[in-house]
């Protein structure tokens, strides 16, 4: 089991940056494979960006490769956001989630067992 708390959000012009962090509980973190998503009213919650359990692999949504950065410190058992040049396209509310049955990526809502509260990022034009 485990629990995650993200936090980082808020209002932003377009253009600016934010970080998102997501804390979790437990002394596994390490060996989960942990992801960002987001759901803009309206549409379905989607994939932004995930970070592999093994070595250092990370993966990104198309609308956010080259802007978001994600990382995670296991030691602090604390996974990251770094959203730059923010567009108004990236409002939503932000979730982190956490894969306990693979240590791959996944882009899906369904491979994640265990989900954050979320937190919004509102982006004004």
């Amino acid at each position: 089991q485990v629990q995650l708390v993200e936090s980082g959000g808020g209002l932003v012009q377009a253009g600016g940056s934010l970080r998102l962090s997501c804390a979790a509980s437990g002394r596994t973190f390490s060996m989960y494979a942990m992801g960002w998503f987001r759901q803009a009213p309206g549409k379905e919650r989607e994939f932004v960006a995930g970070s592999s359990a093994i070595g250092s692999g990370t993966a990104y949504a198309d609308s956010v490769e080259g802007r978001f950065t994600i990382s995670r410190d296991n030691a602090k058992n604390t996974l990251y956001l770094q959203m730059n040049s923010l567009e108004s396209e990236d409002t939503a509310v932000y979730y982190c989630a956490a894969r306990s049955r693979s240590y791959v990526i996944g882009r899906f809502s369904d491979e994640y067992d265990y989900w954050g509260q979320g937190t919004q990022v509102t982006v004004s034009s």
